[in-house]
C-alpha cells in the first residue's frame, strides 16, 4: 500500500509539473502567475517548473501528460468513437481560447506534415485553423500538399479572411490547391456554372482523396464566422437556426442530436458531400464556451475521427453528454 501511494504521489507531482511547465512556457505566464493559477506558493511553482526541465518534459513542446486532461481524452474517445483526442490545459482566459488551440493544432499538423511518404491534407477555414497556422514553425517538406475543402471566396468574390491554405503552404514550402469559388453560390444555377469550370472539378476530386481532413466547427449564431465574413446572409443563418440547426461542419448543418438538416443552402454549397465524408479521417480543432453545443452535435454525428479541444470545453462536453 505504501508503495502504491508513493507511486500515485509521484505521478500526481509529475502531472502537476507538466501543467506548470505548460502554463509557463506555452501560456507565457510568469512563475508567480502559475502559482496563483494552480493555488501554490511561488516556491512550489518554481520547483515544479524546474522538475519539468530536469525530467526532460520541456523540449520544443511539452511532452508531459496532464492526468486530468488524459482522463477527459479517454472519456471523449470512448463515448464518441474517436481514434485521436487531445485535450490541452487551460491557460487562455478568452471565451475562444485561440492560443491554446493554436499551439496544440500546430503540434498536430507538424507531426502529420512530417510523416513519411506522400502527404495530402485537406484544409477547412476559420479563426481557429488560422491560429494553428500562426503557431506552426516553418517546415521544409516537398512531399506535402494541401487542398481546400471549401470554396474560399465570399459571394462578392472577395477572399475570406480566414482562408488559411495559402499561409499554410507558404510555411511548409508546399503545393496548395485552392477552390476559386464561393463557399455558397447565390443560386443552384450559379453553382452548376461555376462547378463546370475547368479545374474546379479536379480540385474537388483531389479533396476527396486527402489523407486527412483538418477542420473547424461552426455555430449557427449571428456572430458566427460564416456571417461575419460574408459567406452567408443573416436571414439564411436564422432560417437554419429555426430549422433546428446548431452546428456546421464543412458547409453541412446538423441539429443537436447530430442529425443532418436540409437547408436552402444545401444545393448551393461548394464542399464535399456528406456521403464522401463518411469514414474519413476528419480531425477538428475547436473550443470555447460558444462552441460547446456545436461541438457536441458534431461529435454525435460520428463524422469526426479526431478532436483537439481545451480543458474547459472538454469538461462541459463530458458533463452535458449522454
Amino acid at each position: 500500500m505504501a508503495l502504491a501511494n508513493g507511486g500515485s504521489l509521484r505521478e500526481e507531482e509529475s502531472s502537476m509539473a507538466a501543467r506548470a511547465a505548460w502554463l509557463h512556457y506555452a501560456g507565457g505566464l510568469t512563475q508567480s502567475e502559475v502559482a496563483k493559477r494552480l493555488g501554490l506558493t511561488s516556491l512550489k511553482a518554481h520547483r515544479l517548473i524546474t522538475k519539468a526541465n530536469q525530467e526532460g518534459l520541456v523540449k520544443v513542446y511539452i511532452d508531459g501528460e496532464v492526468s486530468e486532461c488524459l482522463e477527459l481524452e479517454q472519456i471523449l474517445s470512448q463515448r464518441y468513437g474517436l481514434e485521436y483526442c487531445e485535450v490541452v490545459p487551460d491557460f487562455d482566459p478568452d471565451d475562444l481560447p485561440l492560443k491554446a488551440l493554436g499551439i496544440a493544432g500546430a503540434q498536430f499538423l507538424k507531426r502529420e506534415i512530417e510523416r513519411e511518404g506522400e502527404v495530402l491534407i485537406g484544409v477547412g477555414h476559420g479563426r481557429t485553423l488560422a491560429a494553428c497556422v500562426d503557431y506552426l514553425p516553418r517546415i521544409a517538406n516537398g512531399r506535402a500538399r494541401f487542398v481546400s475543402l471549401l470554396g474560399g471566396l465570399t459571394r462578392k468574390f472577395a477572399a475570406s479572411p480566414h482562408d488559411v491554405i495559402h499561409r499554410l503552404a507558404e510555411r511548409v514550402g508546399a503545393d496548395a490547391y485552392v477552390m476559386p469559388v464561393p463557399f455558397f453560390a447565390n443560386t443552384v444555377e450559379d453553382r452548376d456554372v461555376l462547378f463546370s469550370q475547368r479545374g474546379v472539378r479536379e480540385i474537388f476530386d483531389l479533396a476527396g482523396s486527402a489523407n486527412l481532413l483538418f477542420v473547424g466547427i461552426g455555430t449557427v449564431e449571428l456572430e458566427a464566422s460564416l456571417v461575419s465574413t460574408g459567406m452567408i446572409e443573416k436571414g439564411e443563418i436564422e432560417d437554419i437556426k429555426a430549422a433546428g440547426g446548431v452546428a456546421e461542419l464543412l458547409g453541412h448543418f446538423f441539429n443537436a442530436a447530430g442529425e443532418p438538416i436540409e437547408t436552402t443552402l444545401s444545393e448551393r454549397t461548394f464542399t464535399l458531400g456528406r456521403e464522401t465524408l463518411k469514414n474519413r479521417r476528419i480531425v477538428a480543432v475547436v473550443g470555447g464556451k460558444v462552441k460547446v453545443h456545436a461541438t457536441h452535435a458534431i461529435l454525435e454525428s460520428r463524422y469526426l475521427s479526431g478532436l483537439i479541444t481545451d480543458e474547459r470545453t472538454a469538461r462541459l462536453l463530458v458533463r452535458d453528454g449522454p
